[in-house]
């Protein structure tokens, strides 16, 4: 099996070549990897999950890496077996070149890789359009993940570990943020009746209501634990059926 393809990613050179070095990335990134983990110098032992139509199997083998050109190039051997599912192994050669920022500064590199690669057993009888359909759906998930690997850091809590290079993935059209619901109560505040009419030297103001953290006087001294929850909404529908009757008199 032979294939090759290049790639653009959004970050600058150097960053590309420490993920494509460090084994934690490579874990995140390889679909189905359960271990990436340095064996020796260039070395390292991978175990990995692997379906191919019919066959699933683990594979267990290693990866050596040769002919290393910082932050441009290596050339990357690899040997695995999954049992009586078959073997594979092969070289893939793997060249980074950096490319010019985007229009909005963001860093860029282009990624080109050449993957020559051998399989038998069971593996091999599933026939070259099986096998090849296969690898480029993985080599699809690979950058697919590379490109979240920012969102996979942080889902994995490897944000804090030196081992991994800082990335600036590109501009959503739109921001998250996590939002925890929480109620907060004041013992003093706007005093209201049971209907949610607000007070003002004890006299009732028409027309005007108030529900919510703003609202004081329900419970004197103390606050009721367990209650805020259900006073809140309970305050809220009551001073919005109290409006709507107000309005339509």
């Amino acid at each position: 099996m032979e294939m090759q393809a290049s790639r653009t990613l959004a970050v600058t050179q150097q960053q590309a070549w420490e993920a494509l070095n460090d084994p934690e990335v490579l874990k995140l990134c390889i679909p189905g990897c359960d271990k990436v983990e340095a064996s020796g110098e260039n070395q390292y032992a991978v175990a990995m999950a692997l379906k191919i139509g019919p066959v699933s199997a683990k594979f267990a083998g290693k990866i050596t890496l040769a002919d290393i050109v910082p932050p441009e190039s290596y050339t990357i051997a690899f040997d695995g077996s999954g049992g009586v599912a078959g073997f594979g192994k092969g070289t893939a050669q793997v060249r980074l070149e950096p490319l010019p920022a985007d229009a909005s500064g963001l860093p860029l590199c282009e990624l080109h890789y050449t993957v020559h690669a051998t399989v038998g057993g069971k593996i091999a009888q599933l026939g070259q359009r099986l096998i090849d359909g296969a690898a480029k759906t993985m080599a699809e998930d690979f950058f697919k993940r590379f490109d979240n690997l920012e969102e996979l850091m942080q889902a994995y809590s490897f944000t804090s570990s030196p081992a991994f290079p800082r990335f600036r993935p590109p501009a959503p059209d739109y921001y998250v943020s996590p939002l925890r619901i929480g109620i907060d109560y004041t013992l003093g505040g706007i005093a209201v009746t049971p209907r949610a009419e607000i007070k003002k030297d004890g006299n009732i103001v028409p027309g005007l209501y108030a529900a919510g953290e703003i609202v004081g006087g329900l419970h004197g001294e103390a606050l009721l634990p367990g209650m805020a929850l259900s006073e809140t909404l309970f305050l809220a529908e009551t001073a919005g059926e109290a409006a709507a009757e107000y309005a339509r008199r």
